[in-house]
């Protein structure tokens, strides 16, 4: 028998605010535990919370980004249940009027394009982090209270691969916005899964189980691998599936039932007392929405429109935006949009990644790459000069012609004097020379390499290889 798998997510994003969304402790990541806490985040009784208008608009802006209708009026809830992570015993979060209502967001899979509706997306406070060591447990409440953005999806995935993308695709519009850094080491982003199958044929959706917590891209996907055939396996011998809520096992590779699951009347939701409702103009959302950045799915499209670049190349330039700001003002300085993109891709992508850190925290700038790839295409530079160009900008900036002249990079393109050398190297590698005649054309790439050589790498690679050969064929 052939099931159809029906898979919606709750996606819990932190905010980039400097503060709590009801008090003024700090956000900041990594600080000793319980040193940025207060009586309001702590749950002190009399502790009255104060709203944080940031958290509001950056909460509309991501609704905005994805076509969420935004309401005109919301308020807060308290969720109530008893955690230790959760000081106050209750969650300031939103139930029947959330902030925003709708909307969708557009995945690609294999090809294959789909739109993910999005039900709502609402703004609550986060809970402590729990820490289990051998004997005991510890919470740190730091994280207590930092703004908490939950983007509720339709249950309109039919495959793990599709949750993966709509989370992928979801992660470049919340970053695109500023809404978060995504940060996903740090927690910035968690998942619960709600997952259930149905034999196919039957319009009745399943019974689901929720799997709670999900920290990682990767662990949704594996963890929907593993449970999507486990609830066909027990329909399939005969079981029913029950609602309950489960955990995802990384060593195991397996799902393991947590507890049955919370219906919304057991969180007992009444208005939050101690909160005005949120009421926004339409000169504010008009305001807001003057802010929004272009989606990264557009800016794809633009990229392989205006700059002529294949598909592969501005999927890997968008996916961050700071990255593709880089490239398009790099671009407009330059007559080779292709040439640009692929020393953002390659150089650019690799020292980011060795040095562990964000393009703004470098020193090279779109002007100084532009003005090294016109020094490559006048054959002022070769290539292998240029990426130590390249090198020295990323680390301490500086013009590359300036660069080239100190350094004493310029690409030597005299015949005579590479002719010279290219005998020399004929001279002292007479195996060489014997093989390219007896056959054996690799060794060419040899004799160009001891001629780079001998040039300290200032060498016209194009001409060596043309005066090699007229050399070789005598």
């Amino acid at each position: 028998m052939s099931y159809l798998v029906t898979i919606g997510l709750e996606t819990h994003v932190q905010l980039t605010t400097v503060s709590k969304m009801f008090c003024a402790c700090s956000t900041e990541y990594g600080r000793p535990p319980n040193t940025q806490v207060c009586p309001v985040c702590l749950g002190y009784p009399g502790a009255m919370p104060t709203m944080n208008e940031e958290a509001i608009r950056l909460t509309v802006l991501t609704g905005l980004m994805i076509g969420s209708e935004i309401s005109d009026y919301s308020k807060f809830d308290r969720k109530s249940y008893f955690y230790p992570d959760m000081p106050k015993n209750y969650q300031i979060s939103q139930y029947d009027k959330p902030l925003c209502i709708g909307g969708s967001v557009e995945i690609d899979v294999n090809g294959q394009e789909k739109t993910i509706g999005i039900t709502r997306i609402h703004l609550e406070e986060d809970v402590g982090k729990s820490t289990h060591f051998k004997q005991s447990s510890g919470v740190d409440f730091n994280r207590a209270g930092v703004p908490l953005m939950e983007i509720v999806s339709e249950p309109d995935m039919t495959s793990p691969e599709e949750a993966f993308a709509y989370l992928q695709a979801l992660k470049r519009i919340v970053k695109y916005v500023g809404a978060s850094r995504c940060n996903l080491e740090q927690g910035n982003v968690r998942c619960d899964v709600n997952c259930s199958v149905r034999p196919e044929g039957r319009k009745e959706l399943g019974t689901k189980t929720e799997i709670k917590n999900l920290n990682t891209f990767r662990g949704v996907l594996n963890a929907l691998k593993y449970e999507v055939p486990r609830q066909v396996d027990v329909l399939e011998s005969g079981g029913e599936i029950v609602q309950e809520t489960r955990r995802w096992d990384v060593e195991s590779g397996a799902t393991y039932p947590m507890r049955s699951k919370e219906d919304a009347h057991d969180y007992r939701y009444f208005p939050e007392p101690d909160l005005m409702p949120v009421v926004l103009s339409e000169s504010k959302v008009t305001e807001w929405r003057s802010q929004l950045p272009e989606l990264p799915r557009e800016k794809r499209e633009r990229f392989i429109r205006e700059y002529e670049l294949p598909e592969y190349d501005a999927g890997v330039l968008v996916a961050d935006r700071s990255i593709a700001d880089f490239f398009e003002a790099a671009a407009r300085q330059s007559s080779s949009p292709k040439a640009v993109s692929n020393w953002v891709m390659t150089e650019l992508l690799r020292l980011l990644g060795e040095r562990d850190v964000g393009i703004e925290e470098t020193a090279l700038t779109p002007g100084s790459l532009a003005g090294l790839i016109q020094l490559v295409d006048d054959r002022t530079l070769n290539s292998t000069k240029a990426k130590e160009v390249f090198e020295m900008m990323f680390e301490s900036g500086g013009d590359p012609a300036d660069i080239v002249k100190e350094k004493g990079f310029a690409q030597v393109s005299d015949s005579d004097e590479l002719d010279r050398l290219v005998a020399r190297a004929m001279e002292e590698n007479p195996k060489s020379v014997a093989d390219y005649r007896s056959g054996k054309k690799a060794a060419a790439k040899f004799l160009v390499g001891q001629v780079m050589r001998l040039s300290k790498g200032k060498a016209n690679p194009q001409i060596v290889g043309k005066l090699l050969e007229d050399r070789l064929g005598d």
